[in-house]
């Protein structure tokens, strides 16, 4: 088994299922990987490991799987056949061995069954279903990644929020969004507390002794009074927000977006009721990612963060452009987000700093 990858987890999101279907993790010898070798056999692990960590000396890399619409017309020969391609797609992203003999199809199973059955049989996930008070959303919720020297040291927050579709409404709900409050400023509160200056420009006119202030910078305080490290955070759902639409390019005018697919307009969530505001306020959210639409793979700056897509990597779904998926790499030390586009031939494109 190989990997092009260091160190890599994989998010899936599945159209019609839960926002992402699961998360694993693979590595390869640096020497190895440099030589282009195949690593050495080593035991799978069953169980998750009890935290998401930054490897010694690399990058932490995610993919993400966008759109493999698993399970479409399984009475047919068509659906099977999509979903061979789509997992050949991950497959050869990946660089590693066919999984062959799995049953990948969920035959339409509605989505809190296909929540469920994900917690009970993938001994790998780290999925979390719930909270329960924010129906009609299945599942919410916040991983730490960690620092390679310090487990209770945390590089990043990643937020998984469910944005429904299906049966489900589209949207966000405010419900959600109070959570994400709560629980953003429990795990991670020096996004918004009191703040001092920290510099101060000031003219003072020496006919007047007037004195006006003409550029301060503001900083935020911690508890005791020393400047917060703030840890930064990424946000992932599945069907792009309001914001997405305004922000999207226009008549070949792309601005400062970085992609390579711009083949149709934005289809976001039914309403928007306020997770955007939130977000725009947190000095720490870097970037949102979702799929959703299969004909874009851009990332475009929206105010003080970034608003992504993924790649369509299914062969299920509309649409016959090349299949992908996006990688993002998080350094710890300085630390840093870049993304790009892996392609199912195995090229990459559109690469994009994402933390600056």
């Amino acid at each position: 088994m190989g990997c092009f990858l260091t160190h890599l987890t994989i998010l899936s999101i599945a159209a019609l299922s839960p926002l992402f279907h699961f998360i694993s993790s693979v590595e390869l010898n640096d020497h190895q990987a440099s030589l282009g070798e195949l690593p050495r056999a080593v035991a799978l692990r069953t169980t998750p490991e009890d935290l998401l960590q930054v490897p010694q000396g690399a990058p932490f890399k995610i993919a993400l799987f966008a759109d493999l619409h698993f399970g479409e017309d399984a009475w047919t020969r068509w659906g099977p056949r999509q979903d061979e391609s789509s997992v050949k797609v991950m497959s050869t992203i990946l660089d590693k061995e066919h999984p062959g003999g799995e049953d990948c199809s969920f035959k339409g199973t509605p989505r809190l069954e296909l929540m469920k059955n994900e917690l009970a049989h993938n001994a790998l996930s780290y999925s979390r279903s719930g909270p329960h008070n924010l129906w009609p959303s299945i599942s919410n919720y916040v991983l730490q990644l960690s620092s390679s020297s310090d487990p209770e040291s945390a590089v990043a927050f990643m937020y998984f929020l469910d944005s429904g579709g299906g049966s489900y409404p589209e949207v966000i709900s405010s419900a959600q969004v109070e959570w994400f409050d709560r629980k953003s400023q429990e795990i991670n509160p020096d996004s918004r507390v009191p703040y001092a200056f920290c510099s101060v420009v000031i003219f003072a006119n020496q006919t007047t002794g007037f004195m006006r202030v003409l550029k301060s910078s503001l900083c935020f305080l911690q508890p005791n009074g020393a400047l917060p490290n703030r840890v930064p955070e990424i946000v992932f759902w599945h069907i792009p927000s309001q914001a997405y639409k305004k922000v999207a390019p226009r008549f070949y005018v792309r601005r400062n977006c970085v992609g390579s697919l711009f083949m149709e307009n934005v289809a976001p969530q039914e309403a928007e009721m306020g997770i955007m505001k939130l977000l725009e306020k947190r000095p720490s959210v870097k970037a949102v990612f979702v799929g959703h639409n299969h004909g874009l793979d851009w990332c475009c700056p929206y105010k003080k963060l970034w608003l992504c897509f993924a790649r369509h990597t299914g062969y299920g779904g509309y649409g016959n452009w090349p299949r992908g998926a996006r990688i993002l790499e998080i350094t710890q030390q300085p630390f840093s987000i870049k993304s790009w586009i892996r392609m199912e031939d195995g090229h990459s494109h559109s690469e994009v700093l994402l933390s600056s």
